[in-house]
């Protein structure tokens, strides 16, 4: 026995098991971290792994009949110079294990302190998801959908507004069907060009099903074909194509939305099923293009928008819709000053109220009432009570529970605009404005940690969004971090929020130069406009009576922010000042002035 381990070392056979169990074992490592980077099948990985066992046998028989030499590979039988007991040479082998070795415990090292804490945030993130997704089924159960865009199938492909109008409006008679779960535009919009498949689709937005189709206009003629498919298993579970005149588009929605609740088998009797608002043909594609445009979110995107409205109110002029839109444009313009606040304001209410006058029960006009009392009047307990009219009325409409959480942070309390951000995100998990509002909150919830991923994520979805960057900078101050949050402010695309962070991390690296330098630069620039956000940045420089004074000239100039300083934590450097509750006492928003305001919402499916 001695004699045959003797030899098995003379022939370097135990050398080749120990380089080939390193270089194995590193090669199967590398592998299983690359291939998933490249979404290749877990069976390379799989067969690689069989045929290095398999291989090891074979490389032990080679080592003991071959040697590599200086004249290459030779049988040691045929070697004229072997001599029987004599050590083969094994330095090159020695040096070869040192390697690999060495690679093994690099990867090791790299893959314990790189590769396995993201590992385990992917986990975790996953298992929240999962966690998500399992409340909501509980709520649920599967009867939750997604409506995809429809494919434009029109000769010249220029009826883009028409097909996604279109599927909006039917993921709009569907959300209105309260047992049904509706992922909302932006989430499922989001899926336009169909790089993935339906059940990646269904996965990603968790929901059991998946409304798709397509239209194909032609003159006063329309044929939208559709299709409902279980997200699960890709089926499809009904489809249907409807060949109309446009006159009847109305008709076709209601068909459409009828069929796919009977798919779904929910129990519905008699008018509870979603009918479609009806009104002109004309009337309702103008109104679809106005929505088009003001989803450009551009001055003259607003000014199309307006136009568009007004040409279907021409035609109709009880269309609610279209009275919305102008409810809606002429509050954006007020709110980013387009136009002056008055005007812009009044012309807004006068919209929402005839809309009301029509329809009594429009959860959109009273969701905008709210949004003008808290903005241009000042008074958060009529936003509530608009809001809570709302939300009766429309307990699911995104639109909504947005102004909802906006009352919420309004009234300080952040618990339930979290709450309420929560429900938007399982029903738009697609949606960067849903996690930057998330991030925000958190921040002033003190969670700084969840603030910053919030913001990360927004940012993976809408990379140019503004703000995001300055609320992680504001997040890393917090947490200690100066060097850090001044390289994130500098990342941040808006300027005044980049002066914003900028100024105040020059103050924590200790640099009061620079930090005054660029005050400096935000009062010549940006005064009127941001007289409130120069308060916090003061508060943060520890200059608490130029915070209250620039707080004073907010309130003059009539801040768009300042509804939102109950919950604000950017102010949490001057709260114990006793100037604070004085403050707040004379804008109406002390603590116990909020307290007193009614305003509650119902359940939620949060998810988590």
């Amino acid at each position: 026995m001695n004699q045959f381990l003797a030899e098995l070392k003379r022939r370097n056979v135990i050398r080749v098991a120990g380089l080939y169990l390193a270089g194995a074992w590193l090669l199967v490592q590398v592998t299983g971290t690359v291939l998933p980077f490249f979404n290749a099948p877990l069976s390379i990985a799989r067969t690689l792994t069989i045929v290095l066992a398999v291989g090891f046998i074979p490389a032990l028989v080679l080592a003991w009949v071959f040697e590599w030499t200086a004249q290459g590979l030779e049988r040691d039988s045929s070697r004229e110079d072997a001599v029987s007991g004599e050590p083969r040479s094994g330095k090159g082998f020695d040096r070869l294990i040192m390697v690999v070795l060495a690679l093994a415990i690099g990867y090791f090292a790299f893959d314990k302190f790189v590769l396995a804490p993201q590992r385990q945030a992917a986990v975790a993130q996953e298992a929240r998801r999962e966690g998500r997704s399992d409340a909501i089924k509980d709520s649920f159960g599967e009867r939750s959908i997604a409506v995809l865009p429809f494919v434009d199938m029109s000769q010249a492909h220029d009826q883009q507004y028409l097909s996604d109008g279109i599927a909006e409006e039917l993921l709009n008679l569907l959300a209105r069907v309260s047992e049904l779960r509706v992922i909302s535009r932006s989430s499922a919009f989001a899926f336009r060009d169909r790089k993935e498949d339906i059940t990646a689709i269904a996965r990603k937005l968790d929901v059991g099903y998946i409304l798709d189709g397509s239209i194909r206009k032609a003159g006063n003629r329309v044929r939208i074909t559709v299709q409902l498919i279980d997200g699960r298993s890709d089926t499809q579970l009904w489809n249907d194509t409807f060949d109309r005149p446009l006159d009847d588009i109305f008709a076709i929605q209601d068909e459409i939305g009828a069929a796919v609740v009977a798919q779904l088998k929910i129990k519905l009797l008699g008018d509870s099923a979603p009918k479609a608002h009806r009104t002109d043909p004309r009337a309702f594609t103008l109104f679809l293009q106005s929505l088009s445009s003001y989803r450009q979110h551009s001055s003259a995107g607003y000014a199309q928008a307006l136009d568009l409205a007004k040409q279907a109110l021409a035609i109709d002029p009880g269309y609610v819709e279209a009275l919305n839109m102008l409810a809606v444009v002429y509050s954006s313009q007020a709110g980013l000053g387009l136009v002056p606040a008055d005007e812009g304001y009044v012309l807004a209410r006068e919209a929402a109220d005839k809309a009301l006058r029509i329809d009594p029960n429009s959860a959109d006009a009273y969701a905008e009432l709210a949004n003008i009392a808290l903005y241009h009047e000042g008074d958060q307990a009529k936003a509530a009570q608009h809001i809570q009219r709302a939300l009766e009325l429309e307990p699911h409409n995104t639109y909504v529970l947005g102004e909802a959480e906006l009352v919420a942070k309004s009234l300080g309390r952040i618990d339930l605009a979290i709450r309420i951000l929560k429900s938007l995100r399982a029903r738009d998990p697609m949606q960067s404005n849903v996690h930057a509002g998330l991030c925000l909150a958190f921040q002033n919830q003190g969670e700084l940690d969840a603030a910053i991923d919030s913001c990360r994520t927004a940012l993976v979805l809408e990379p140019k969004r503004i703000i995001s960057h300055y609320a992680i900078a504001v997040s890393l101050l917090r947490k200690g971090d100066a060097e850090a949050a001044l390289a994130e402010a500098g990342k941040e695309p808006f300027e005044p929020f980049r002066l914003f962070g900028e100024a105040m991390a020059w103050h924590s690296l200790g640099r009061k130069d620079k930090s005054d330098a660029v005050l400096a630069e935000l009062v010549e620039k940006y005064s009127k406009d941001a007289a409130y956000n120069i308060a916090y940045v003061e508060a943060w420089r520890g200059n608490a009576d130029s915070a209250f004074a620039w707080l004073d000239k907010a309130v003059e100039y009539k801040d768009s922010a300042l509804p939102m300083i109950a919950a604000d934590s950017a102010f949490n450097p001057i709260r114990d000042d006793p100037r604070w509750l004085q403050f707040l006492h004379r804008l109406g928003r002390a603590p116990e002035q909020l307290a007193s305001i009614r305003f509650a919402v119902g359940k939620l499916d949060e998810g988590d």
